[in-house]
């Protein structure tokens, strides 16, 4: 067994994948829908299974690549049984409804949060108002999806994401502490990246229900980059995750971006095999 400061104790790869935690508890290894944006979405699943993932996180993005909001509130019937057809599991269900107007985005909303109690998946991500809204207004947002959500049974959180008031770590938990109910979806790399260099978000894991990971440079342009290339450090969340009692997803959520200087299915396998050792 060797040691790294990012990563932690390692183990032979894929040795720890969904196995239970002291008190019963068990963290997996999922793939976001979006590390194979470039594929249609059947093919996006069969790929996530075919590399022996525990379960998927479901985009459905009004920008798409795969499924839409609309398409899900025109006739979500049809849209389950292709999602079951699958034969793979969800962890979360990624949504972003886009220019929507108020009213419209939060059928959608109640549409996807159907969706997500039909498939059994106990959770759902939105993102958060741009950064400079007023938070009274967005949590006031916030508090009406959550009641829409827990109608279905799913958990509802919100994105930490550069460009949006969680951008700050404090404006993330604010929106928590006002929002009963309202919990977080953890991507560091947005915290890691940010216009004042690495933020300092250690009190946000107990608010933490679902983690999406890639790996991210210092640099300016370096959001993405190759596995070990960059300084997210895996180990230290995971185990800062362990403590809050974290017994859930952590999401691969490698990015299939054209621009990018190297593919992204390798970075995803990697990727894999790194968190499956760290659990």
């Amino acid at each position: 067994m060797r040691a790294n400061p990012r990563w932690g104790s390692v183990a032979p790869a894929g040795a720890g994948a969904g196995r239970p935690r002291a008190g019963g508890r068990a963290v997996y290894v999922a793939c976001s829908t979006l590390c194979f944006g470039t594929q249609p979405l059947d093919d996006a699943l069969r790929t996530i299974r075919e590399m022996r993932f525990a379960k998927a996180d479901l985009a459905v993005h009004a920008a798409g690549p795969h499924l839409t909001p609309a398409e899900v509130a025109a006739d979500p019937g049809r849209v389950a049984q292709r999602l079951k057809a699958a034969n793979l599991p969800l962890a979360a269900v990624h949504l972003d409804t886009g220019p929507a107007a108020p009213a419209a985005a939060r059928e959608q909303l109640r549409s996807v949060a159907r969706l997500a109690r039909v498939l059994a998946t106990p959770l759902m991500t939105v993102p958060a108002a741009a950064a400079g809204a007023d938070l009274g207004a967005e949590a006031d947002r916030l508090r009406e999806w959550v009641a829409v959500a827990a109608a279905e049974g799913v958990i509802l959180t919100v994105e930490t994401r550069g460009g949006t008031v969680t951008a700050d770590p404090l404006g993330a938990a604010e929106l928590c502490r006002r929002v009963a109910g309202l919990f977080l979806t953890l991507d560091p790399s947005h915290y890691h990246a940010g216009l004042h260099g690495p933020a300092d978000y250690d009190a946000l894991f107990p608010l933490v229900r679902h983690l999406r990971l890639r790996d991210t440079g210092d640099a300016p342009g370096e959001f993405q980059v190759r596995v070990g290339r960059g300084g997210v450090e895996y180990g230290r969340i995971i185990s800062q995750l362990e403590r809050c009692r974290y017994d859930r997803a952590l999401t691969v959520d490698v990015r299939d971006v054209p621009a990018d200087p190297f593919p992204a299915e390798p970075e995803v396998r990697k990727l894999k095999f790194l968190l499956e050792s760290l659990v």
